[in-house]
């Protein structure tokens, strides 16, 4: 039409998602995976491209196999859900021998979660893992609610978070997450000590210790009678944790608990985590992952962000 000015279309620039966790380890994205909610990876590669994520944390590993709880350990709650189902795993040098070697080549982040009754058993977990070269990280658990003996035993005291990082930080070579308890009154303290023994990083928060009651059997939903809380429900009171401790310590923080979109994990960056891990969502939609990503890139369009650390902590 005459006398119309065409504008010419001019493409966005995709903003730099890049983030650190540690020297060693850079991530392209700040999109994880929680441990527990996505298997090994393999399971998800029908809806997941792998290799877009910025990493992902595989299912709690231990040292010797775990059958987990008895069932049932899982029960839906308004807004969330409750699980026990305990650390079912086939142990570390399953993972080694069978798991590693699909996981080897991947362009991402593969990092293990792990776990054990007693220092020992970390360790030992740790020294199998090391000569993993690909392993990116370990995500050290000291805050499961619903193994009988270790996990959260060891997170809830600033004394015992501690000595674990230390005796972890001597045999592990490579970067160190410590995955820490929201089931604590004072977790910026907990943070502090955990940095202070050489974590590089820390992931918050895990599950909240709950139960739920059949009222027409009299009777707990979960065999175990309490378990741990996830989903939305929990969100509000992990950002807060976030926020707090990504005041009180130097080292970055990933943030995690309810994330379902894009909203919900640019809160967790907003309030100073520098990654999020995605959780809970996995099961309601195995590609949540993806559409959390693709979120995060439009607002980053939208808002005219071309670095992500532009909004990470500006709370």
């Amino acid at each position: 039409m005459a006398g119309t000015l065409i504008r010419p279309i001019i493409p966005s620039i995709m903003a730099n998602l890049h983030v650190k966790l540690s020297d060693s380890l850079t991530l392209k994205n700040p999109v994880l995976t929680a441990s527990g909610t996505f298997g090994y990876g393999n399971e998800f590669t029908d809806f997941v491209d792998l290799e877009r994520l910025g990493g992902f944390i595989v299912k709690g590993t231990t040292l010797l196999p775990r059958e987990g709880n008895p069932y049932p350990r899982m029960a839906e709650t308004p807004s969330g859900m409750l699980n026990a189902v305990g650390l079912q795993n086939k142990g570390v040098h399953y993972f080694a021998e069978h798991i590693y070697p699909t996981l080897a080549s991947l362009n991402t982040a593969v990092m293990v979660n792990v776990s054990g009754a007693n220092m020992e058993d970390y360790m030992k977990v740790c020294e199998v893992l090391a000569p993993l070269d690909n392993v990116a990280a370990v995500e050290v658990n000291i805050s499961c609610p619903n193994v009988k003996q270790g996990g959260m035993a060891f997170g809830t005291t600033c004394d015992g978070a501690a000595s674990i990082t230390k005796a972890v930080r001597e045999v592990w070579p490579r970067t160190m997450i410590v995955k820490l308890s929201p089931n604590v009154t004072d977790i910026a303290s907990i943070a502090k000590a955990v940095e202070a023994e050489g974590a590089d990083a820390l992931s918050l928060t895990n599950t909240f210790l709950g139960m739920a009651i059949d009222v027409e059997r009299r009777r707990p939903y979960l065999s175990t009678i309490t378990g741990g809380l996830s989903g939305p429900c929990i969100r509000p009171i992990a950002v807060r944790m976030v926020w707090q401790v990504a005041k009180a310590v130097a080292i970055p923080v990933v943030g995690l608990g309810g994330i379902m979109d894009a909203r919900d994990a640019l809160e967790f960056l907003m309030a100073g985590a520098t990654a999020v891990q995605v959780g809970t969502a996995n099961f309601i939609d195995p590609a949540a992952t993806m559409k959390i990503l693709d979120g995060i890139e439009d607002f980053c369009a939208r808002q005219g962000v071309s670095d992500i650390h532009e909004i990470i902590g500006i709370i």
